[in-house]
């Protein structure tokens, strides 16, 4: 299936590669979606949607074995204070649902803060924007789509 973030990245020449899944709504996790889509957790990366006191409305993608660190995120995005927005405002902020949200191709473009393990991989998958379904390409051509800014913004889970 073909979704806005396909058809951006089709538009700009990108090459990529769709892996769909089944999903279960009880277990969004990105560690389940890794196994689904046949990847280790720290190679799929999720897209996390925050608020900074300076920067406003901000996306963060982080390593699916890993937990936004919020004071690195502030660190890195300027802000003094940074904080994950509610549930009930993604999908007006970024037309996508929980489970769904990437940096590509979205309702608006937000400033990207790309965790810099990203770069230890020749692939990464990240939502294509919609549950079922992920993106899989090169590091190098995601930072450039979204105009990533790399910086240590993961921690491991504890």
């Amino acid at each position: 299936m073909k979704t806005n973030a396909a058809r951006l990245l089709d538009s700009l020449g990108v090459h990529y590669e769709l892996r769909e899944y089944e999903v279960d709504p009880e277990d969004l996790s990105a560690e389940t979606v890794a196994a689904k889509v046949g990847m280790p957790p720290e190679q799929v990366f999720k897209t996390l949607v925050a608020r900074g006191d300076r920067t406003g409305v901000l996306m963060a993608v982080v390593p699916g074995n890993g937990e936004l660190d919020l004071k690195a995120l502030a660190r890195l995005s300027g802000d003094r204070k940074v904080d994950t927005v509610p549930l009930k405002e993604l999908q007006p902020l970024t037309g996508y649902i929980r489970g769904g949200v990437t940096a590509i191709g979205g309702k608006k473009e937000y400033p990207v803060f790309v965790d810099e393990t990203l770069e230890l991989f020749d692939v990464v998958s990240v939502s294509a924007g919609v549950r079922g379904t992920q993106l899989l390409l090169s590091p190098a051509d995601y930072l450039r789509v979204t105009k990533g800014k790399l910086g240590p913004i993961s921690r491991d889970k504890t």
